[in-house]
């Protein structure tokens, strides 16, 4: 199965970070066949594109969320693609957004898994907090469980 797992964030501003920090850990990993990791940051606008360009029948997108748990609390959640005005500022867009954004720009995008982490600190900086830090290799292994399953749903279906 072909997976895009795209970390998204802005490093300069601490625990954003923290989707970029996955992306390159599992890039610098071997991975299952027809899996990408990418970094695309701020690029929601490339991402989207990415999405919709048939490449991949299933997204992993890992980004900090703010759900209201502790720091470091990570969660597993399915988007729903937001409304067009939210796909105006490229430079903040949420997984949301990019869907939105995917929509607009042709058949959409396939399935999308995100995988957020609670942030600590989104301040000016260049640093992941302690504790969102230490939840990067925790979510690096969430986000192999999601292959896993995906591929298993794949070949079962």
């Amino acid at each position: 199965m072909r997976i895009l797992v795209a970390g998204v964030g802005n490093v300069f501003l601490g625990d954003d970070g923290f989707g970029v920090a996955v992306a390159r850990r599992l890039a610098d990993t071997s991975l299952p066949e027809g899996v990408r990791a990418a970094d695309f940051g701020i690029r929601g606008v490339h991402l989207a594109y990415e999405l919709t360009g048939g490449a991949y029948e299933a997204a992993i997108l890992v980004d900090a969320a703010s759900n209201g748990g502790p720091p470091g609390t990570l969660y597993v959640l399915e988007p729903e693609p937001g409304g067009p005005g939210e796909v105006l500022d490229a430079h903040s867009m949420t997984p949301e957004a990019v869907l939105a954004l995917a929509g607009t720009l042709g058949a959409g995008p396939p399935p999308v898994l995100v995988v957020g982490c609670e942030p600590e600190d989104i301040s000016p900086g260049m640093e992941l907090s302690p504790t969102v830090a230490g939840a990067v290799g925790t979510a690096v292994d969430l986000v192999r469980d999601l292959i896993d399953e995906l591929n298993e749903k794949q070949s079962a279906g």
